[in-house]
């Protein structure tokens, strides 16, 4: 049985961030907490959010990290809870979207935050007593902002995921002005977490036409405007088509994604300061690969299509022109330059095969086909 689910209220539009007082009422917030990070607030991003927000009382965490972690939720909603908070706005990136999910759920729900983890059987024990959760989106990435899952460090340094239809976000302000300037390496790594993240869940296997459309003229979107969005940080017209490519590809995250995630998350746990969307961009061309002889690739012919939308005249030619992709956007060579090491691949390879993404993906992959991935983007 598909589940077939569309979404959230979205105020998309340059300026949109006035708004958002205005969805504060709407979703009955009155003592928000907001969730950023030291580098949104530095370049004034967090102030803009404030001002938004006249005659209102305001908590601010503005600590987490770039991979959010069990031990900044429990910062966060302790901060909460000692303000009399009644609601969340996060404002940044993932990571600050995702650490305020997480703060929804801890705040609200007793226990340790493991307890709610996806491969922990944690899903249904997250209940609609979550904190209401306004997002405000400051790059073009992970599409957190309408998607029912967040990506957290827990305490045992496992990176796991958090999903729920009661987390995702009663309001997502997307702002393309707030990515106008976005550093070129931030920019190309979010970038290309979009992209493959419409590749993902297109590739993904279950029914769901609405989300295959979406993810991919997200895919169309992204891939023919990533490169002038990070050339020129205030090229508006290419920020507006990263932060819609951003956003399609997480609404369409309810088919599911796959081996690029599921490696991602479990490098990323392994060694949390590599860059999430840096390390799709690495294991695209790799999966790709191995998912081409996927019988509902070939059936649906899904590679044809994602060809056509990135302006390429054969399928085979997808995994060379990541890799040209990439390194026209100056981002690594591979997982090697990353300080990646073969010896840390078994342990990558026994959390990839945990981790929630694995069971998703058009083909099951066994470990030495994990291996032979992690061989060909290192």
């Amino acid at each position: 049985m598909s589940l077939i689910y569309y979404v959230t209220q979205i105020q998309f539009d340059f300026g949109a961030i006035k708004l958002l007082k205005q969805e504060c009422e709407r979703v009955g917030i009155t003592r928000p907490l907001i969730v950023t990070d030291p580098g949104v607030k530095a370049v004034g991003i967090l102030q803009k959010a404030l001002d938004a927000l006249p005659g209102m009382t305001v908590a601010v965490f503005d600590q987490t990290p770039s991979n959010p972690t069990e031990a900044a939720v429990r910062a966060a909603a302790a901060m909460y809870k000692a303000q009399g908070c009644d609601g969340l706005i996060a404002v940044g990136g993932g990571s600050a979207i995702d650490c305020a999910k997480g703060v929804a759920i801890a705040a609200t729900h007793e226990g340790p935050l493991t307890h709610y983890a996806t491969i922990e059987g944690g899903s249904p024990r997250i209940t609609e007593r979550v904190a209401p959760l306004i997002a405000v989106p400051t790059t073009s990435g992970t599409g957190s902002e309408v998607a029912r899952g967040a990506i957290i460090i827990v305490d045992d340094h496992r990176k796991l995921g958090f999903h729920s239809w009661h987390l995702v976000p009663k309001a997502a302000i997307c702002d393309p002005e707030l990515t106008l300037g976005l550093p070129p390496k931030l920019t190309a790594a979010t970038g290309m977490d979009a992209i493959a993240h419409c590749m993902e869940t297109f590739m993904a296997p279950s029914f769901n036409p609405p989300a295959d459309g979406i993810a991919l003229d997200g895919l169309t979107r992204g891939w023919a405007h990533i490169e002038r969005a990070t050339r020129d940080g205030s090229d508006r017209e290419a920020r507006l088509n990263m932060m819609s490519a951003s956003m399609q590809g997480a609404m369409a995250f309810q088919k599911g994604l796959g081996c690029v995630h599921s490696l991602s998350h479990s490098l990323g746990g392994v060694d949390p300061r590599l860059h999430h969307g840096t390390l799709n961009a690495m294991f695209l061309p790799a999966v790709i690969k191995f998912n081409s002889a996927a019988e509902s690739i070939q059936k649906e012919q899904r590679l044809q299509r994602m060809a056509h939308a990135m302006g390429l005249s054969a399928s085979s030619d997808i995994p060379e022109a990541i890799k040209d992709m990439n390194a026209r956007l100056d981002l690594p060579t591979g997982l090697s330059a990353m300080g990646v090491q073969a010896s840390q691949f078994d342990q990558i390879i026994t959390g990839a095969m945990a981790d929630h993404c694995h069971k998703t993906n058009p083909r099951i992959a066994t470990a030495d086909e994990y291996r032979d991935m992690l061989t060909q983007a290192l």
